[in-house]
């Protein structure tokens, strides 16, 4: 026997005689590299950032869940958003490979802020604007390459097929666990009666912390016959700015990490993003110095890899069927900047220096431009069944009280919200913080975050009927121990005193 098989796993040498054939649920899993080239952009900004080296590999991850009947595919990628386009360019192509409907295809984006130029801006989208708007939004704002928008659809593209091709009988198992020191809400009650994102550590205007944090680690994982974890669904809420520098999956480097040096480097790990639009890694509350990037990254993905794993030890394995899908696209509208604004914004724009101001401006300009071309956004919501758990997928940056509403309103006691999947509207926070009690930077009326005051609450409301639509599998238990037919020979002795 393999000895370091035997530490890292050591139920796997009895694993043949507790492995129960599910004909029926068969798993699979693949990555593949989208790494981006040093040179190209490096998205999350309002402005152009080029990166200059690589930290490590960025990737995009799928598993495939098969009952016999359907199939479903989740695939989380290391990447600040996915465009629209190239989801339904992806879903299409592996419908046609592998037979995967496109409404059963999940796609989520990480939110890496140190991954390749996914966005903001997408090819072609200003090419009929004014001069000066399309000149802004070229060179002046964060871009997408169409060279990397093709690697990335193809990339997950080649993921899903390749995890379809090696779908296998698996023991797989669902379950959660607790992490609430990795992850902070970002926005602070002031004593001006506003509300501040990141007002500063030490502010003595801080009142109190703004919202809560979803600290539910949820794990969907799968094993092979010879007691080896094949791969593992991992969702947790929380920003993807613990940059360690450089080209980097960000925080989910290190959760992969921690996963694989516990079952082995054969493991996929797929990430899906939560509901996070106002939870980073940032502690505004702490009094001691921020750590480093790296110290960031290390931390958050080391402690939620942590969980994850003391998660899967505990998780009883079996079937995760039925698989299933629904989705719905919401059609809803953009909020429209003012006459007054627009001109105030052109007025702004010729002027120098290129501020913060001068940036809202530029933001309001794109904008009205967009909302002339295209003035409700279409918004995916999707529910992506497996067995006792479900995935509620949106395509924006939401608010963490709408992904804890969607988990105590579903069918499902598994369930795990999904933003910035299969596309992206930008943030959508709650109609309390577009109120004059308010504020902070995910409210901004820009370019990238636009929707209308309640579509946060729509689109919960779509999630949770979504959730109604399906009927939750049983989860599974272990098998049962006969009745022993005595006690244990050492452990039936009386006492000795002397």
């Amino acid at each position: 026997m393999n000895r370091r098989a035997f530490l890292l796993w050591p139920g796997a040498m009895f694993a043949q005689t507790r492995f129960q054939s599910n004909p029926s649920m068969r798993a699979g899993f693949a990555d593949a590299d989208i790494t981006p080239e040093i040179g190209m952009e490096q998205p999350g900004g309002y402005g152009k950032v080029f990166h200059k080296f690589v930290h490590d590999p960025c990737k995009a991850r799928a598993a495939v869940f098969d009952d016999g009947t359907r199939t479903v595919a989740i695939v989380g990628l290391d990447a600040l958003i996915v465009p629209r386009a190239l989801v339904l360019a992806a879903r299409k192509r592996i419908e046609a490979r592998c037979g995967i409907p496109g409404g059963a295809v999940l796609i989520n984006a990480s939110h890496s802020h140190s991954s390749g130029p996914t966005g903001m801006v997408q090819p072609g989208e200003f090419d009929s604007a004014p001069e000066l708007v399309r000149r802004l939004a070229y060179e002046k704002s964060s871009a997408a390459d169409p060279k990397y928008l093709k690697l990335v659809e193809d990339q997950v593209v080649e993921a899903v097929c390749r995890a379809h091709a090696q779908r296998a009988d698996r023991q797989c198992g669902v379950g959660r666990g607790q992490e609430d020191k990795a992850a902070y809400n970002r926005r602070f009650r002031m004593k001006n009666g506003r509300t501040f994102t990141h007002p500063g550590q030490g502010n003595a205007d801080i009142l109190k912390v703004a919202g809560p944090i979803d600290p539910e680690v949820g794990v969907v994982a799968a094993w092979d016959r010879a007691g080896w974890l094949a791969g593992c669904v991992v969702n947790y809420a929380c920003h993807a700015t613990a940059s360690p520098g450089g080209i980097s999956a960000n925080w989910i480097y290190f959760m992969e990490r921690a996963i694989r040096g516990i079952f082995g480097e054969q493991v996929v790990v797929v990430f899906v993003q939560g509901a996070c639009g106002d939870i980073t890694q940032v502690d505004n509350l702490s009094p001691y110095l921020r750590p480093s990037g790296l110290e960031d990254a290390q931390f958050v993905g080391g402690r939620v890899g942590a969980e994850a794993a003391k998660t899967m030890f505990s998780m009883a394995r079996g079937s995760l069927a039925p698989v299933d899908f629904r989705s719905r696209v919401l059609a809803l509208p953009r909020r429209v900047p003012s006459p007054e604004r627009v001109a105030k914004a052109m007025e702004r724009i010729k002027q120098e220096p290129q501020n913060t101001e001068w940036i809202f401006s530029k933001e309001t300009l794109m904008l009205d431009h967009l909302i002339k071309r295209e003035p409700v956004a279409d918004v995916e919501v999707q529910a992506i069944q497996v067995g006792p758990a479900v995935f509620v997928s949106n395509p924006a940056e939401y608010f963490v009280e709408f992904g804890l509403e969607i988990k105590a309103k579903s069918r499902f006691d598994f369930t795990f919200p999904a933003e910035l999947s299969n596309g992206c509207v930008g943030y959508v926070p709650t109609e309390e913080a577009l109120s004059a009690s308010g504020g902070g930077y995910e409210t901004r009326l820009t370019f990238y975050s636009n929707l209308v005051p309640d579509a946060g609450r729509r689109i919960a409301a779509a999630g949770i009927e979504l959730t109604h639509q399906l009927t939750p599998g049983p989860v599974p238990e272990p098998p049962k121990a006969k009745p022993s037919a005595g006690p244990w020979n050492y452990g039936d002795v009386p006492a000795e005193v002397k």
